[in-house]
């Protein structure tokens, strides 16, 4: 008998039928003696015409509020799950994030998780029922809900798993795997069998969808044993995601090739070169909660620098705004912003026993004339910012050069 933690995400509980389906898949481990803890997400674009809502009302939702809202879609999702086990004769009990208790910190739409007590999902458990909970949500010291940001489920998910010690964590979804980048844009992407954590939280990080990199974050961290499959496919294993890479067999030098549309660049021109200034321009960026990517400093010589970096699209105008005010504080020449670019990623544990992976990139990108605006690397990623427009032929170009379509 194995404990495990399955969450399902919007598409996955879509509608009844699939609440239904998911009941059905959930008995099937039950009847094998597996204890079960189910994490749901809200019904697909339920939370999109949650924050839609109160937008009309609000333009700019407070934050505390707006977690409120958001926070009612799992609710909806875990007393449906709730009944249609029991209706077919599988006990269960659902239960918000606050209920559990997920305890978070106060950063409401982008909650941490602190800690979470067991004791009422362990005595549950016990007495034989499935255990339903609400994905996405906690709740803070001062007992306002909390919400996890955009995919917070995985992360609910896989910090069940890791509290309660779970055999493994099964992310359902509504794909049937990992594969070598996303088959929408390469129909010809391979799925993968396994990848390591460090390959996904690459991956993840640089705009895979398949995973909340905070998920793949816990995962790693606590040694949770983590799948993700589709919830729509009753055969396949799925992709297992491994603490380290297989010694006995050869790494592909590359894994996957990562992509990310939601990118947006800024430059603070003509700012003063002398000590201090990164923070300067960063440390009011980083106060407003944004999270800033690639950077790259060019020194001239004139005794004047030029501070580019990229944030997530959505953070854009508000970033923007920021570096106005910094400008005239810093006595700069001109702020500049572009939210049509892209960043393509490739990605391999591999790239770290084979030299030359950078130059092949790069040659293949400039065959095809597309040009390369900022460069980021790790030992095992590699990172472009492209104009936008060139996503998809990038895309393929290095997905075929890299062989993964083999």
């Amino acid at each position: 008998m194995a404990l495990i933690v399955q969450k399902y995400g919007g598409t996955s509980v879509g509608n009844p039928e699939r609440i239904k389906n998911v009941a059905k898949r959930v008995a099937k481990f039950t009847a094998q003696g597996h204890q079960v803890v189910v994490v749901v997400s809200a019904m697909s674009g339920e939370t999109n015409k949650l924050i839609a809502l109160a937008k009309e009302v609000q333009p700019n939702p407070d934050p505390r509020e707006l977690d409120q809202i958001c926070s009612t879609g799992e609710q909806v999702t875990i007393g449906l799950l709730s009944m249609a086990l029991k209706n077919i004769g599988i006990p269960a009990r659902s239960y918000t994030g606050g209920q559990v208790k997920v305890l978070t910190d106060s950063t409401f739409t982008k909650a941490r998780i602190l800690s979470i007590d067991e004791t009422n999902m362990r005595r549950d458990l016990d007495a034989g029922m499935v255990v339903v909970v609400a994905g996405f949500q906690g709740v803070d010291a001062d007992g306002n809900i909390t919400t996890l940001g955009r995919g917070g489920s995985d992360t609910s998910g896989v910090a069940l798993a890791a509290a309660l010690k779970a055999d493994e964590c099964q992310i359902y979804t509504d794909v049937d795997g990992v594969y070598t980048t996303d088959p929408r844009v390469v129909p010809e992407a391979k799925k993968l069998d396994t990848i390591t954590f460090e390959e996904m939280l690459e991956m993840a990080s640089l705009g895979s969808k398949v995973l909340q990199i905070r998920s793949v974050e816990f995962a790693g961290k606590y040694k949770v044993k983590l799948r993700v499959l589709s919830s729509f496919q009753d055969e396949g294993e799925g992709t297992l995601i491994t603490v380290e890479e297989d010694k006995n067999m050869e790494q592909p030098i590359i894994s996957g090739i990562a992509f990310n549309r939601d990118e947006a660049k800024l430059t603070m021109l003509g700012v003063p070169d002398t000590p201090g200034i990164a923070y300067q321009i960063l440390g009011s960026i980083a106060e407003a909660n944004i999270d800033v990517d690639m950077i790259i400093q060019n020194v001239g010589h004139d005794g004047t620098t030029d501070f580019s970096f990229t944030v997530n699209r959505g953070d854009f105008a508000k970033a923007q705004a920021i570096l106005e005010t910094i400008k005239v504080q810093l006595g700069a020449r001109e702020v500049t912003g572009d939210n049509k670019i892209c960043k393509v990623s490739a990605v391999g544990v591999g790239m770290r026993s084979h030299p030359g992976v950078a130059s092949k990139m790069f040659k293949a990108l400039a065959d095809e004339s597309i040009n390369i605006q900022m460069i980021s690397t790790s030992e095992i990623k590699i990172s472009v910012v492209l104009d936008e427009k060139y996503l998809e032929l990038a895309v393929r170009v290095l997905h075929r050069t890299f062989g993964l379509d083999q």
